[in-house]
């Protein structure tokens, strides 16, 4: 059976309205995502489809910029790796998240996650970045434990309400905080050269921050991490 453009919007058409809170199946909560182009966010964890509330600028607008530029800046420098701003990832069958930031290997001998053949992540990103206004229970509950189980190797979750960055790495089959150093700034384990300044990050001080990534893409670490990719 030929299914064209013309049949699927019409099927979205008659899909009801995704809610928050409904209990779906994967295929069923795409289906109906599909349909609301209106809705810009939502998310399903443990099969409960979950919706934020509308993004204001200062709690989570100019905070979600500020963390994805040090990241960006290091995918920029580091070939074979991959950054992506609010894009869905299918984990299972009841867990199909859509982070705010993501940093993933991209070289085939070392990634853990793949884009599938409908354009969607398939697996587990090596860094997941949620901006937590008024969700930091659920980032650091349901979500956390989702990820956790998963595989992303490391986690933030930047509580802009409470000025609190809380950055987690995997250790065996548990999250464990990662510490800043003396000058306060936090050095990830999976990404060798991604260097935030978390100080400066929760002061506003973006060019701090921005000169800190800089200074870690031209470490020994991130050299040697690079050629690793490339090999």
């Amino acid at each position: 059976m030929i299914v064209n453009d013309e049949v699927m919007r019409g099927r979205q058409s008659h899909a009801p309205r995704l809610k928050a809170g409904e209990r779906l199946t994967r295929d069923e909560f795409e289906r109906r995502y599909a349909a609301c182009p209106d809705i810009k966010k939502a998310e399903l964890i443990n099969g409960i489809v979950r919706m934020p509330s509308p993004v204001r600028y200062e709690v989570h607008g100019k905070p979600h910029a500020a963390i994805f530029a040090p990241i960006l800046v290091y995918a920029a420098h580091t070939p074979g790796v991959g950054v992506a701003d609010n894009t869905t990832v299918r984990l299972d069958a009841d867990n199909e998240p859509q982070p705010d930031v993501m940093l993933r290997i991209e070289s085939p001998a070392l990634r853990q996650s793949v884009v599938d053949a409908d354009g969607y992540i398939q697996g587990a990103p090596e860094l997941v970045a949620e901006v937590s206004a008024t969700s930091a229970s659920y980032d650091l509950g349901d979500k956390l434990r989702v990820y956790r189980r998963h595989g992303v190797r490391e986690y933030i979750v930047w509580r802009t309400r409470e000025r609190r960055l809380d950055w987690f790495q995997l250790v065996g089959d548990a999250y464990q905080p990662l510490s800043a150093d003396a000058e306060n700034v936090i050095r990830s384990r999976a990404f060798p050269g991604l260097r935030i300044a978390a100080t400066a990050l929760l002061d506003g001080d973006l060019a701090a921050v921005m000169a800190k990534a800089h200074e870690g893409i031209g470490s020994p670490e991130h050299r040697e991490f690079v050629a690793g990719l490339d090999g």
